[in-house]
């Protein structure tokens, strides 16, 4: 990433040792402790993000939802109820 397109700038307030580790474990890799930060941060949200959008199903709960799409119930009268609701109200058959 160069500096030419960094143009954000964020401040967090960090414990005495936590400071410390960070620095050290910057210095180990070769990077200031502001690229450490943003680059642990940014795979610490890509991470996050990914965890957050993605279903990961076992064995049994990935039959269970392979048959209901391959073989979906009738719709109950609740369901069959609020569909004409909605279709009354926007007028779409």
């Amino acid at each position: 990433m160069t500096l030419a397109l960094r143009t954000e700038r964020t401040e967090a307030r960090l414990l005495p040792e936590q400071k410390k580790r960070i620095e050290q474990a910057a210095s180990i890799k070769g990077l200031s402790v502001s690229d450490f930060i943003v680059q642990h941060a940014d795979e610490a949200a890509i991470k996050t993000i990914q965890q957050h959008e993605t279903w990961i199903l076992n064995d049994r709960d990935r039959g269970f939802l392979v048959q209901i799409l391959l073989n979906p119930p009738e719709p109950s009268e609740y369901m069959r109820a609020a569909v004409s609701r909605y279709k009354e109200r926007t007028g779409k058959q």
